[in-house]
C-alpha cells in the first residue's frame, strides 16, 4: 500500500498528467493522513489539502471560496499563465538578496502577510502563531480589522511594526477610534479596503455552511472582534456606501500613518489614489471575494503600474502560489507581493509551524527563479524579465493547482 501510494504521489507531480486524473485526486485527499510533519509537504498546494481535511467547512468555506459563481477566483490563478518569464544567463547569481523596504516596513522578502479576519477560526495559534511566524522568517505582516487576536497582542508577537486593516464603518467617529488604537499599538500603516462598498454574494460559502453542523454565530458577530471593544456595533456596518476619495485627506488629518488604498483594479482609480494622496496602492479584488469582474489582479496590474508611473509602492495579491508567480508580478513593477490563503492553509494544518513551511516554500521557490533568470536581487528583476502573451495559455492541474 505504501509503494502505491508514493507511486500516485509521483502521477499526481508529473507534468505529464494534463488533466485532474482519479490518481491525483486520491493522493490530495489523502494527504493529511500520510503527512503528519509540515518539513514533508512540498508545495503550496499540499498544505491547502491537508487544512480542507482539517478546518471545518463553514470556516473553509469562508476561507476558500469566491462570489457568484466563483470565476473570479479561478481567474486570480489563470492569470499567470498569460504571462511568461524571460530569463537571462551567464550573470552571477551566487550572491542573493531577497529584502525589500517599502513606506519604511523592512523585511527578509517581498512577499507579505495579507490581512485576514478570524484566524481563530483556523487554528488556536490564531494570529500570534502568524505573527510569530512572520518574526522567525523576517516578513512582514498585515493584520485585518476582523482580527481574532487584539492589535496590540500581534503586534507584540511580531516583535516590530505590523500594518492594519481598516474597514471604514459608516460612524466615522468608530473609524477614528479604529485608526487612533492601531497608531498607538505600533502600526505604521493603514490598509483602506475599498472594494466591498455594497456586500457580496458568497454562494459557494452558503452551500459549505449548510454543511457544518456546529453552531459558530460567534466566530463572525462584530461585537466578538477584539477591534471593537469599547464600540457598540450593533447596527453599524463595516462598509461606508457613501465613501468617496476625500476620505484619504480626511484620514490623513486624524493619524500620521502611511495610507495604503487596497482594492484598486484599474489605471483611474490609481491615478485618483495617488491625486488625493495615498502612500500606496494595493492591487486587489479580495481574492475574489469582491465584485465578480473574471479578471485576475496579475492581469490588472500592468495599466497600474503605468498610471502610478513609480510615485508610489505598488503591492498586489490575488491567487499567489508560487515563486513565479512572485516573480512575475515584481518584474511587471509590484513592490511586493500579499500572500492570504496560503499561510492561512498552513495555520490551518499545522499552525504556526505551517506559516513558517509556507514561507520557507514560497521564498526557496522565488530564490531559484531568481538565480535561473540572472536577478540576484529584488532591484534587478524589471520588465524585460517578463512578457505578456496577450492571452490565457491552458495548462493541466495539480491536485486544486487553479485554484
Amino acid at each position: 500500500m505504501t509503494q502505491r501510494r508514493e507511486f500516485l504521489k509521483f502521477l499526481a507531480a508529473s507534468p505529464l498528467l494534463t488533466s485532474y486524473s482519479a490518481f491525483a485526486q486520491e493522493v490530495e485527499e489523502t494527504l493529511g493522513q500520510r503527512l503528519t510533519d509540515p518539513s514533508e509537504v512540498i508545495n503550496v498546494f499540499e498544505m491547502e489539502a491537508i487544512a480542507r481535511e482539517r478546518i471545518p467547512p463553514a470556516h473553509l468555506g469562508y476561507l476558500s471560496t469566491g462570489v457568484d459563481s466563483d470565476l473570479t477566483l479561478r481567474a486570480n490563478r489563470a492569470g499567470f499563465s498569460r504571462f511568461q518569464i524571460r530569463p537571462r544567463r551567464l550573470v552571477d547569481v551566487s550572491q542573493t538578496d531577497t529584502s525589500v523596504n517599502v513606506l519604511g516596513s523592512e523585511a527578509s522578502s517581498p512577499i507579505f502577510l495579507c490581512p485576514v479576519g478570524s484566524q481563530g477560526a483556523y487554528h488556536a495559534d490564531a494570529e500570534l502563531g502568524t505573527a510569530r511566524a512572520a518574526a522567525a522568517k523576517g516578513h512582514h505582516m498585515v493584520l485585518s480589522t476582523q482580527s481574532s487576536t487584539s492589535v496590540e497582542q500581534v503586534s507584540e508577537a511580531r516583535g516590530a511594526p505590523i500594518w492594519h486593516q481598516l474597514y471604514s464603518t459608516n460612524r466615522w467617529e468608530y473609524t477614528v477610534s479604529m485608526l487612533q488604537r492601531a497608531e498607538a499599538a505600533g502600526c505604521t500603516s493603514v490598509c483602506l479596503t475599498i472594494d466591498l462598498p455594497g456586500g457580496r454574494n458568497t454562494e459557494t460559502q452558503s452551500v459549505l455552511i449548510r454543511e457544518d453542523t456546529r453552531n459558530c454565530a460567534s466566530c463572525h458577530t462584530g461585537q466578538s472582534k477584539p477591534m471593537f471593544d469599547g464600540l457598540n456595533m450593533r447596527g453599524v456596518g463595516l462598509t461606508d456606501a457613501a465613501m468617496t476619495w476625500s476620505v484619504i485627506p480626511r484620514m490623513k488629518e486624524v493619524t500620521n500613518m502611511n495610507i495604503v488604498i487596497k482594492g484598486i483594479e484599474v489605471d483611474a482609480d490609481a491615478a485618483l489614489a495617488v491625486q488625493y494622496g495615498a502612500d500606496a496602492i494595493w492591487v486587489s479584488n479580495h481574492g475574489g471575494r469582491a465584485t465578480e469582474t473574471g479578471l485576475g489582479t496579475i492581469e490588472c496590474l500592468p495599466e497600474i503600474v503605468s498610471a502610478v508611473n513609480g510615485r508610489i509602492p505598488i503591492i498586489v495579491d490575488g491567487g499567489f502560489r508560487r515563486g513565479t508567480d512572485i516573480y512575475k508580478a515584481l518584474a511587471m513593477g509590484a513592490s511586493a507581493v500579499g500572500i492570504g490563503r496560503p499561510y492561512c492553509f498552513g495555520l490551518g494544518a499545522f499552525g504556526q509551524a505551517g506559516v513558517e513551511r509556507v514561507l520557507d516554500l514560497l521564498n526557496r521557490e522565488l530564490l531559484i527563479t531568481m538565480r535561473g533568470s540572472g536577478t540576484p536581487t529584488i532591484a534587478s528583476i524589471g520588465p524585460d524579465y517578463v512578457q505578456d502573451a496577450g492571452y490565457r495559455v491552458p495548462r493541466g492541474r495539480l491536485g486544486r493547482e487553479l485554484l
